[in-house]
C-alpha cells in the first residue's frame, strides 16, 4: 500500500532544512521518530528510509548534519553554521551598543540575527549590553540613508540631501532654511560610534564630512560624481586620525610632549607609525599631524595636563587663549 502524501510534501526537503536550522544544535539532537513528528506537523508524511536518503543529499548540498548514537537510539543535529554563536554574540552587542542604529532597528537586526542559530542558541542572544549614558540617534531614517549613500557610490552619481539640527523644542530644524546640499559622495566612515558621509564638494573644492544620521531626503541625481582626482591621493585613515570629534580644522603638524606612561594613549590616537623621542628619563616627544580646533585642545586638556603642545608657536598660542576664555567663563 502506497505511503499517504501530506499536503505539503514536494517541500519535504525545505521543511528539513527549517527543522535542522531551529530545532537542533550541538546541544540538541533529534531521534528519527521526532523528525517523522515534525515533518507531519508541518503535513508532510515520510518513512525512516526516505529521510535517510534525503539526509544524504542535504549533505553533499553541504549541510553539517551529524548522527550520533547512544545505546540503540541515533540522534541527529546541524553541526557547523555560517556563523558561530560567539560570532553572533558580537554582532549583537555591536548592535546595541551603536548610537547611530535607533532601538527599534536593533532590535529588528538582532531578530533577523536569532535566525541564523537554532531557537536554543537564539535565546541566548536576548543579551543586554550596559553602557551607562548611552543614547541611541532618533532619527529612524539613518538604516535606509546608509543604503541610499551606497546606491549613489555604486552608481558614481551625486547626491542632494538636507541637513537639520535639532532645536530646543527637541525638533528637527533645517539647516540654511532648508537648501539643498549637492554633493560627490565617496566614502562612508565610522567614527565615535557615528556614521559619517565623506563628500567632494565642489562648489569650495574641498573634502567634506556630514554625519548621517542627520541627513534627510537623500536623492541619488543623474550627475556623475566629481572629485575624482582630490580622492585618488585619499587616506581614510589619516583623515579621521588628524581630526578630533569629526572637527575640522587646519591641518597642521604640532610637537607634543608627554610622560612616558602615556605613550599608548598617543599611539592609540596617532598610530605606531609617529616617530618618539626621549627627551629625558620622564617625557618623549612626537610631532602629529592633526586638524588644530577647540576640540583638538579639549582633548589635550583632558589628559590631566601631563602633554603640553610644544611647537608650532602659533598653535601653543591658540591653546593658551582658549584656556584663557575658560578661565573668563568660569570667573577664575
Amino acid at each position: 500500500m502506497a505511503e499517504r502524501k501530506g499536503d505539503n510534501q514536494k517541500l519535504k526537503m525545505l521543511y528539513l532544512v527549517k527543522i535542522f536550522n531551529e530545532e537542533t544544535d550541538d546541544g540538541h539532537a533529534l531521534t528519527m521518530p521526532q523528525i517523522i513528528s515534525k515533518l507531519e506537523a508541518y503535513g508532510v508524511n515520510a518513512d525512516r528510509k526516505t529521510i535517510y536518503r534525503d539526509l544524504e543529499e542535504l549533505r553533499r548540498f553541504g549541510m553539517d548534519i551529524i548522527t550520533s548514537k547512544e545505546g540503540r537510539n541515533c540522534f541527529y543535529h546541524l553541526g557547523s553554521r555560517d556563523f558561530e554563536l560567539p560570532e553572533l554574540k558580537l554582532l549583537v552587542d555591536s548592535v546595541q551598543s551603536s548610537k547611530f542604529i535607533t532601538d527599534k532597528k536593533s532590535k529588528e537586526l538582532i531578530k533577523k540575527l536569532e535566525s541564523l542559530v537554532s531557537k536554543y542558541e537564539g535565546s541566548r542572544l536576548h543579551r543586554q549590553v550596559i553602557i551607562a549614558g548611552r543614547v541611541k540617534t532618533m532619527n529612524e531614517s539613518i538604516y535606509y540613508n546608509v543604503d541610499k549613500l551606497h546606491e549613489a557610490i555604486g552608481a558614481d552619481r551625486q547626491i542632494r540631501f538636507k541637513y537639520f539640527d535639532w532645536n530646543l523644542k527637541k525638533e528637527m530644524e533645517p539647516r540654511y532654511d532648508g537648501r539643498w546640499y549637492q554633493l560627490s559622495p565617496w566614502a562612508l566612515m565610522w567614527d565615535d560610534e557615528k556614521y559619517y558621509l565623506v563628500a567632494y564638494d565642489s562648489t569650495h573644492d574641498k573634502v567634506i564630512h556630514y554625519r548621517v544620521d542627520k541627513m534627510t531626503d537623500i536623492r541619488v541625481i543623474d550627475e556623475k560624481r566629481e572629485g575624482k582626482s582630490a580622492f585618488k591621493e585619499f587616506n581614510i585613515a589619516h583623515y579621521t586620525n588628524t581630526l578630533f570629534g569629526m572637527y575640522a580644522g587646519d591641518e597642521t603638524k604640532v610637537m607634543l610632549e608627554a610622560e612616558n606612561r602615556l605613550v599608548s594613549v598617543i599611539i592609540d590616537r596617532f598610530g605606531k607609525d609617529i616617530i618618539i623621542v626621549p627627551v629625558d628619563d620622564e617625557h618623549f616627544r612626537t610631532t602629529v599631524t592633526v586638524a588644530v580646533s577647540k576640540q583638538f585642545f579639549g582633548w589635550i586638556m583632558a589628559i590631566d595636563g601631563d602633554v603640553r603642545i610644544v611647537a608650532p608657536d602659533s598653535v601653543v598660542r591658540q591653546m593658551q587663549e582658549t584656556i584663557k576664555e575658560l578661565s573668563q567663563q568660569y570667573g577664575i
